[in-house]
């Protein structure tokens, strides 16, 4: 079970998902004497609901001192433009591979400009703005097995075929690890990463081998929430389908 300490505050966050309608997604803030580190930034356009958990989890947006970004899909780096503009001097980090995408200097890879076009007009205009705003942040790259000191102490795992930068983040001090979308709970099982939305299905299956070797009590899924148990049984089943 996830130890009830000050350092990791999961946030529930509700979601309006263009493909499954109203969901939750759940980000996490890190707490440390200097303040917050908040990994992912929810949908894009729905910035209100990210602040409103902030909130309810009894802490203060700025308070918020930095900003990891586990993969470039808009559910996750939706607000991050306005994040960064409404908290100057926020540091921003995110893997090399999802670099580009992060700063808008290539396209989201599952926001290409053709499906944008197929879009309504109004979100082209609103995603173009968003586009514009990518392109003045300055992000720090973080790189494979890169320890960090946030949150007791936090290990990055670079987990690529949902996004050729996805991430996950290991929390050894609670045996949690932070599965971001490579993992999900599904009907209160652990489940591997949704094959419509991972563009590289095998090589995210190869990338839970990654996940190997550490304690593991307890998984956070951005999508699903909280898993109570290991997930090497998950991980023998899926990349040993390969």
């Amino acid at each position: 079970m996830l130890n009830k300490s000050p350092k990791v505050i999961v946030l529930t966050v509700p979601m309006l998902s263009p493909v499954f309608g109203p969901t939750e997604i759940f980000p996490v803030l890190l707490k440390d004497a200097d303040g917050l580190t908040l990994i992912d930034t929810g949908m894009f356009g729905q910035y209100e609901a990210l602040v409103q958990a902030i909130r309810d989890a009894g802490e203060q947006l700025s308070d918020i001192k930095r900003i990891i970004i586990t993969h470039q899909d808009i559910d996750h780096i939706g607000n991050l433009a306005v994040l960064a503009r409404e908290l100057p001097g926020v540091r921003l980090f995110v893997h090399p591979e999802d670099l580009p995408a992060g700063t808008a200097s290539a396209p989201m890879i599952k926001m290409n400009p053709q499906r944008v076009s197929q879009m309504p007009e109004a979100f082209q205009e609103q995603f173009s703005r968003f586009l514009d705003e990518l392109k003045e942040l300055d992000m720090t790259e973080l790189q494979d097995r890169e320890q960090l000191p946030w949150g007791g102490g936090i290990e990055i795992i670079h987990t690529p075929g949902h996004t050729p930068g996805h991430i996950c983040l290991y929390v050894p001090e609670q045996k949690l690890l932070l599965a971001a979308d490579e993992l999900r709970v599904v009907d209160g099982q652990l489940a591997g990463p949704a094959e419509s939305a991972t563009p590289d299905m095998p090589l995210a299956l190869r990338s839970l081998r990654k996940l190997e070797g550490r304690q593991i009590q307890t998984v956070l899924c951005y999508h699903g929430g909280l898993y109570e148990g290991s997930p090497q049984a998950l991980i023998d089943e899926l990349a040993g389908s390969l």
